[in-house]
């Protein structure tokens, strides 16, 4: 029989969240015995702790709604398209736990309703601090983006570097992943689509 694993109801800890630090730490302490390293070492004693603390803060988008960065719009008749683009991001992988990152573009056109531009940075802030695939990430912007604003449209684009692909595995560190989600109408209208992959580029 598969030895039961214990499951305890987090404790908020620090600003982040719901985060079981001590968990995390003595995991960490586990790993470095498992791999050879004495934890009990100067250069080691204070890592599992240092590990918790960074987990707490890149994951802390699991204890956040991103919906709610949206809540607020205001009126405006603008119905042409608009786009934030170049939104620095770091996210984690959920296969083996290592960073990706890279670049967000997020464009919607309107309906009656705007948000406030910052927003969108936030909803990509917080939907990347989880562990992540991009392809998910970029459907999640995109849906969210489309829904909350009740826009006419909603397009997306991630580019990012994976470095579970340049430090292990097939080593390529010079090899970028781009994934898109389009809604409503820059899925169904080729030139409001060429006019957002046309700004992305800069031309």
């Amino acid at each position: 029989m598969a030895e039961k694993v214990e499951r305890r109801a987090p404790r908020i800890n620090g600003k982040h969240g719901p985060v079981d630090k001590d968990r995390i730490a003595a995991a960490v302490r586990e790993i470095l015995i498992a791999v050879g390293e004495d934890p009990d070492r100067d250069g080691l004693l204070d890592t599992p702790q240092r590990v918790a603390r960074m987990y707490e803060e890149l994951f802390s988008g699991l204890h956040q709604d991103p919906s709610k960065l949206l809540a607020k719009t205001f009126v405006e008749k603008y119905d042409e398209m608009v786009l934030v683009k170049d939104i620095q991001f770091e996210s984690m992988c959920e296969h083996h736990l290592l960073p990706f990152f890279g670049k967000a573009h997020i464009a919607y056109i309107p309906k009656g309703r705007i948000v406030g531009l910052s927003k969108l940075a936030r909803v990509v802030e917080v939907i990347a601090r989880r562990p992540q695939v991009q392809e998910r990430m970029t459907e999640e912007i995109a849906d969210l983006v489309m829904s909350q604003l009740n826009a006419r449209g909603a397009g997306v684009v991630l580019e990012a570097a994976h470095t579970c692909m340049s430090m292990r595995g097939i080593r390529k560190p010079n090899s970028q992943t781009v994934t898109s989600a389009m809604r409503g109408i820059f899925r169904e209208n080729m030139s409001t689509r060429t006019e957002f992959m046309a700004l992305i580029q800069g031309r």
